[in-house]
């Protein structure tokens, strides 16, 4: 995934050889104080906004009561035809996301402590980033626009993998030589096998 806006071209593109599209989001964070005895914030992803412009830096959008709103950053929202089981799963919940991943900054001269490191509609990837423990990971409603771009892309792309089921191998019993002595289990079967 990429990092941030500078490794995005924006504006819905298609690449026809590997059929990926990618469009921008702005990434809204909130900065919520709380009661809490080793902290006194808390970051958290609350919107996303499809085809917002680049920024270099954080803007401030809005602030109420213990909180206060921030356009974080710009990231692709990337869409891959080989994942398109992945964005059915989203699109079939009760509340289609975007997974905004966050990444802490151990820079104490860093200006804030968190950063969005890339965003997605895959909750396979969202799970990945999850496991590694290392992340923020939280869900954003998907806006009303990008359901439908997703869906539309699911359309054009997906190819239902029919259901094969393995064939059993046949099981190959190992052959008393060499003074080997056989387990009793193993020697039951071997001597049913001789019999037959």
């Amino acid at each position: 995934m990429h990092n941030g806006a500078l490794n995005c071209a924006f504006g819905p593109q298609a690449d026809s050889v590997e059929s990926v599209e990618n469009i921008p989001v702005g990434v809204i964070i909130e900065r919520r104080e709380v009661d809490h005895p080793w902290a006194d914030h808390r970051w958290l992803p609350v919107a996303v906004v499809p085809g917002a412009q680049p920024t270099d830096d954080w803007r401030f959008v809005s602030s109420g009561d213990r909180w206060e709103r921030y356009h974080a950053a710009t990231v692709p929202v990337e869409l891959h035809r080989k994942e398109t089981e992945a964005y059915r799963v989203n699109l079939s919940d009760e509340r289609p996301s975007v997974y905004v991943v966050l990444r802490t900054d151990d820079d104490p001269d860093a200006e804030r402590e968190i950063a969005v490191h890339c965003a997605t509609v895959s909750p396979y990837e969202a799970q990945d980033y999850l496991d590694s423990g290392e992340d923020i990971v939280e869900r954003v409603e998907m806006p009303d626009g990008m359901v439908a771009w997703v869906q539309a892309f699911i359309d054009r792309h997906h190819v239902d993998e029919p259901f094969k089921k393995r064939k059993r191998q046949k099981h190959k019993l190992e052959e008393q030589r060499f003074g080997k002595v056989l387990h009793p289990i193993e020697q039951r079967f071997w001597e049913r096998k001789r019999s037959s």
